[in-house]
């Protein structure tokens, strides 16, 4: 199993790249928001991998940073999402947009997104809406393994989703106090709410 890519970026297009790793091209297939970061070709990279097998296929798919690459693991969990259209999904919309469009369960923003139904969008939001702060599994807002209390994780989600550190401070003391955040992703859902009155 590849876990990450050490080496020169060979060649770099849109929706993928080569990195020759010691004389070997490896086909990457990337998300526009990797594609963004990418160094000029011939540069050294090193580049985060999903290395999906199926009988007659293997696939790398390639992520800039780990909390893309978690969040892209949390999508193809989604009935119906392989691993083709999780990229197409990051690719649509930056993940803070994504976050919260699946928190907020705006269904409409996620169907939106090229290659996502409204079917597909209900069930994201469904299926996701709880597992997207899971203090169990890496985080999807700050990339980290270790595992974290509730009120880190809505912090830490709550500025991936472009939130001051002190305001987030602040909207998660209050709910925890009032005792009205469950889950992480109840405290975002109300820090959201609370933030748009």
């Amino acid at each position: 199993m590849i876990a990450f890519l050490n080496g020169i970026l060979s060649v770099k297009t849109q929706s993928e790249l080569i990195v020759d790793v010691s004389g070997i091209g490896y086909r990457v297939e990337i998300s526009t928001e990797t594609y963004q970061t990418l160094p000029d070709t011939g540069k050294e990279i090193k580049i985060l991998i999903y290395h999906h097998f199926t009988d007659s296929d293997q696939r790398l798919f390639g992520f800039a940073t780990s909390k893309e690459k978690n969040l892209f693991e949390r999508l193809i969990t989604v009935k119906g999402i392989g691993p083709k259209l999780g990229l197409t999904i990051l690719s649509g919309m930056p993940a803070p947009n994504l976050m919260e469009a699946i928190v907020t369960q705006d269904t409409s923003a996620l169907s939106a997104i090229s290659g996502i139904g409204k079917k597909t969008a209900e069930r994201m939001v469904l299926e996701l809406k709880d597992k997207l702060f899971d203090e169990s599994q890496p985080s999807v807002s700050t990339g980290s393994l270790e595992k974290r209390s509730k009120r880190e994780e809505a912090l830490s989600a709550l500025e991936a989703l472009g939130f001051k550190k002190k305001e987030a401070e602040q909207m998660v003391n209050k709910i925890i106090t009032q005792g009205e955040g469950d889950t992480v992703s109840d405290i975002v859902k109300q820090a959201l709410a609370e933030s748009k009155r």
